[in-house]
């Protein structure tokens, strides 16, 4: 778990500039003691991973359709990476599809989010996402746990 008063250090690619803002002002409304770095494609984000000599983030937030390298090039490439292997990421996108789902679980995704249609919606599932346990969460992944539903 993620302890939204502790300074959390996130990581957003996404190549919607839109929903890059919405998510980065619900990120600093749940805790604006935090660092989100944002990038707008998979691209700018594995040239980051490549040349960061810090420690690795606390979560990672993916998109899956972006030009150049996708959010499941990017999973490919941190669950290669030792460094970045233990990192809890997040698929966050529009997508529904079950192809969409099923390759991200099998690529060692954490958790799926389709992209909440509100802002207060979104709000609580970035929230959900920063609270998971995701020490245990692997040991019990199946399907139906891997899709979270924003209602």
């Amino acid at each position: 778990m993620i302890d939204n008063k502790a300074k959390i250090n996130a990581i957003l690619v996404d190549d919607d500039p839109d929903d890059r803002m919405l998510f980065e002002n619900a990120f600093s409304d749940i805790n604006s003691n935090s660092n989100l770095l944002a990038f707008k494609n998979g691209a700018e984000a594995i040239s980051h991973f490549e040349q960061n000599e810090t420690e690795a983030p606390h979560i990672v937030f993916l998109d899956l359709n972006m030009p150049l390298v996708d959010g499941l090039e990017v999973l490919d490439y941190l669950r290669r990476s030792e460094k970045y292997q233990r990192v809890p990421i997040v698929i966050y996108s529009t997508s529904s599809a079950e192809r969409d789902i099923q390759a991200t679980l099998s690529a060692g995704a954490n958790i799926y989010i389709v992209k909440p249609n509100t802002y207060q919606k979104l709000k609580l599932a970035i929230d959900k996402a920063l609270r998971m346990q995701w020490q245990y969460f692997r040991s019990n992944l199946s399907i139906e746990t891997f899709v979270m539903v924003i209602e």
